[in-house]
């Protein structure tokens, strides 16, 4: 039976929805400095040859192990929602901000040091390269050339004895 209209038992909950996994910015740092401590305790291995008197053997050499918010969520046992969430209540901003500082970090000077890869830290931390292969608002790009400079690049162009082959 469904409940009546206009009802008001919902004012009778004792709480409105779900309590916070971190009640505190300090709980939540706490945390996060549990994440930071796991990474730095279980490495990445990667098995390498190493040439020795008796032989090659394979042993695994420790990598670094490059911290992500998508990790530390998954550490924490959150969703990157909640971790948006709490980023956006302004008690929590500022240990937000510090561990988000603190994980870039990390990525940019295990990049820089090689420890990581470059290619794929550039990518994730928005350093990438770009260039621009249109004009202004993405329009064609516009070469304004007087005909005077376009007879000067002709001329230089003939007296080099430069051959320029018609397109077929």
């Amino acid at each position: 039976m469904a409940a009546p209209l206009g009802n008001s038992f919902w004012k009778a909950r004792s709480s409105h929805g779900r309590k916070p996994i971190f009640e505190s910015p300090d709980q939540l740092e706490k945390a996060c400095q549990e994440y930071f401590d796991w990474v730095e305790a279980n490495p990445l291995y990667e098995i390498k040859p190493f040439n020795t008197k008796g032989g090659i053997v394979q042993e695994p050499v420790a990598k670094m192990r490059a911290m992500t918010i998508a990790g530390l969520c998954i550490f924490l046992d959150i969703g990157q929602t909640t971790w948006s969430e709490y980023k956006a209540n302004k008690d929590f901003a500022g240990v937000i901000t510090q561990v988000e500082d603190i994980i870039r970090t990390q990525k940019f000077a295990g990049a820089a040091a090689d420890l990581l890869n470059p290619n794929i830290i550039a990518r994730d931390l928005g350093l990438a390269d770009k260039k621009e292969h249109s004009g202004p608002e993405g329009g064609p790009m516009e070469h304004k050339a007087s005909d005077k400079d376009l007879a000067r690049a002709i001329a230089t162009i003939l007296a080099k004895g430069i051959k320029i082959e018609p397109d077929a």
